[in-house]
């Protein structure tokens, strides 16, 4: 008996510290959470209590297979490894030859976030040419739009939530997808902290708040601009460091000037006395934060909602008082893992958001996907799904389990989980990092991501020297200086160390201040302080959201914990205006496409609004993001997820999934 100490590598806020109990044949009999980190407690969500169930789940690819018969039909065969990759070299050889290497696609997005599965292995992508992505699908639009006011979007430290007299989650629904932070925030009651929840959504996190305030969906700018009103017009605000740190206050005074009570109530449907108790709180808690949802920020008012939330802490003399990722305070260099800053290619980068588009289009003859699930993740999943389909591209998936994408490629590649490899995981909100051991032994024949790059590198004889650095060695490289105390091999030798951070008081501005007034938007053909674009009326449309439940990572722990519910929450008056009840049937639709899900009569969403599990499939099979539009976001190029609007129809009764 003993333990194994390792991270959880997915894409969530926490990053726990895990302890997998081993028995006598070192096969792991349960997890544990690891108390050494502050951050994460010693407790685990549902998703790491089932890593070993989701390690051994009879979905787990194990052997390399070809697909036999043209797509979308057609089966699988196994085959050896020797002749996956002689397969592989053949086809991209071909490819690069007839069509160039930008006709060959590399997918892939945070399906584990671990450097060496993610990072690294891009380098021979780099090196030859390939054609990648934006990274847009998730954050990227709010980290710009945070970067237009304070140069990089990095803020509060999670680890300083306990002391914390007032923590707002704003779009952040922490219950299910930050347990962890949510869990340090509840500590704060201890010393008469409040938790403030601001959602269109009852949400977990809105139901064991002290005050919930439910906006509008895409209201957040004038709620935010309600909120500054309150503090500017009361003379709440902090002058002397307005006038130390700031630029261009008297131009957002200006603009909150123009903002009255009625036209904040008639934007976001809340009482005035309610958004100016909502401001009150701010001066009357200190210290406090501001949690920006990276969900909420998934519409197309998302950029300029987190803009506007941001300044809020800066008026009242906080220096970066809000929260929405720590991935760039770290000093790791990411661009060097991957070979981004490496390469001397000229690399072709498309849109994430809207890639389904040129899948249809049929511009890529070659797709390679690994750590992602685009066949189900992606919005327009139409276009997505035609493209991938179509016999004049081949598509190799390297992937754990039998997903949606991987049974639509042509070839499939066995990968390790995060159990059965070493590597380095870094949060993007707390600075906690120690060494991924090992906890398994490689079921099957299943490989890791370095290992296919070291071959195909060979195969296809690829001169970059770079590409062949030392694992080990490459990250040492990144990491740099990166530590505040400690060295790279101490993290080798099992010690946990923490991040240095960027000073929280240094802005990296063209003013080197907080910027209300942003000088970087008006270069950039943006408005240069935050704009509330119009909500127009949908008549008998409804706004669609969705956000994640707690079994779930994305698509991941279907095989563990069955299918995500197939349901719907509808505002009961808007059931009855319908005559819709519990368990019917409900087809959503619009321009992209239709789903069917099961009803679920609620007064915790608004009257216009519908809400549904993040990425669940619909009563027949069909995938969510089937009605999802493949909108872009002018800043950042991010998704719209949480704008997606849709005409709902009964259908019949049913039982819930």
């Amino acid at each position: 008996m003993g333990y194994m100490e390792t991270v959880c590598p997915r894409d969530c806020y926490d990053t726990c510290f895990q302890k997998f109990q081993l028995d006598n044949d070192k096969k792991p009999i349960r997890v544990i959470g690891d108390e050494i980190n502050p951050a994460t407690q010693g407790f685990l969500c549902p998703r790491g209590v089932a890593d070993i169930k989701r390690a051994y789940s009879a979905e787990r690819i194990l052997y390399p297979y070809e697909r036999v018969g043209e797509k979308p039909n057609g089966s699988f065969k196994r085959i050896s490894w020797e002749e996956a990759l002689n397969i592989m070299t053949r086809k991209l050889a071909q490819t690069m030859i007839e069509s160039g290497p930008e006709s060959i696609l590399h997918l892939e997005y945070s399906g584990n976030m671990g450097l060496l599965t993610e990072d690294l292995p891009q380098r021979w992508f780099y090196a030859l040419g390939f054609t990648g992505t934006d990274n847009s699908l998730c954050s990227k639009s709010g980290h710009e739009a945070l970067a237009l006011h304070y140069g990089l979007s990095y803020g509060v430290d999670p680890d300083e939530l306990p002391r914390k007299k007032l923590t707002v989650y704003w779009g952040f629904n922490s219950a299910v997808s930050a347990p962890h932070l949510h869990a340090l925030s509840l500590r704060s009651r201890r010393n008469g902290g409040l938790i403030v929840a601001v959602d269109p959504r009852q949400s977990e996190t809105a139901k064991n708040a002290d005050l919930w305030i439910q906006p509008r969906p895409g209201s957040d700018v004038a709620l935010a601009y309600g909120v500054m009103k309150h503090l500017i017009d009361n003379n709440l605000v902090d002058s002397d460091f307005i006038q130390k740190h700031t630029h261009g206050f008297e131009r957002l005074k200006d603009e909150v000037s123009r903002w009255t009570a009625v036209l904040v109530e008639k934007y976001t449907g809340l009482k005035w006395d309610i958004v100016a108790r909502f401001a009150q709180l701010y001066i009357e808690l200190k210290p406090n934060t501001t949690m920006i949802g990276i969900g909420m920020q998934k519409s197309v008012n998302g950029a300029e909602s987190v803009r506007a939330i941001s300044l809020i802490p800066a008026l009242i003399g906080l220096h970066r008082g809000f929260y929405y990722s720590n991935s760039k305070a770290w000093n790791i260099d990411r661009q060097y893992l991957t070979g981004d800053s490496l390469t001397r290619k000229n690399v072709r980068i498309v849109s994430q958001v809207a890639v389904g588009r040129n899948l249809e289009k049929g511009e890529f003859k070659f797709v390679y996907v690994y750590g992602m699930n685009p066949a189900e993740t992606l919005p327009n999943q139409a276009a997505v799904r035609n493209g991938l389909k179509r016999n004049d591209v081949f598509i190799v998936v390297h992937e754990t389990s039998w997903t949606e994408t991987a049974q639509k490629a042509d070839l499939v590649l066995p990968a390790q989980t995060f159990l059965e490899k070493e590597d380095v995981v870094v949060s993007y909100s707390h600075g906690h990092v120690r060494k991924s051991n090992r906890v398994i032994e490689p079921l099957g024949e299943s490989r890791n991501e370095l290992w296919i790059m070291a071959e195909m590198a060979k195969r296809l004889d690829i001169k970059e020297e770079w590409v062949y650095e030392d694992a080990w060695t490459a990250l040492e490289r990144a990491f740099g200086e990166a530590f505040d105390g400690g060295s790279f091999g101490d993290l080798l030798a099992g010690k946990t160390l923490r991040l240095r951070t960027k000073p929280r008081e240094e802005y990296q501005t063209p003013t080197g201040k907080i910027e209300f007034h942003s000088t970087k938007a008006e270069e950039m053909g943006f408005e240069s302080l935050p704009k509330q674009n119009s909500l127009s009326s949908i008549g008998d449309e409804f706004i669609f959201l969705n956000n994640a439940i707690a079994k779930y990572t994305h698509t991941q722990f279907r095989d563990v914990y069955g299918p995500m519910p197939a349901k719907v929450l509808i505002n009961s008056e808007d059931a009855e205006h319908f005559g819709i009840r519990d368990n019917d049937v409900v087809e959503l639709t619009n321009d992209f496409g239709s789903i069917k899900l099961n009803a679920v009569v609620s007064s915790e969403v608004l009257r216009g609004v519908l809400w549904s599990p993040h990425e669940c499939l619909d009563a027949e099979g069909q995938p969510q993001n089937i009605i999802i539009p493949d909108t872009t976001q002018k800043l950042g190029g991010g998704s719209c997820y949480n704008s997606t609007v849709v005409k709902m129809g009964k259908q019949k009764a049913s039982a819930l999934r």
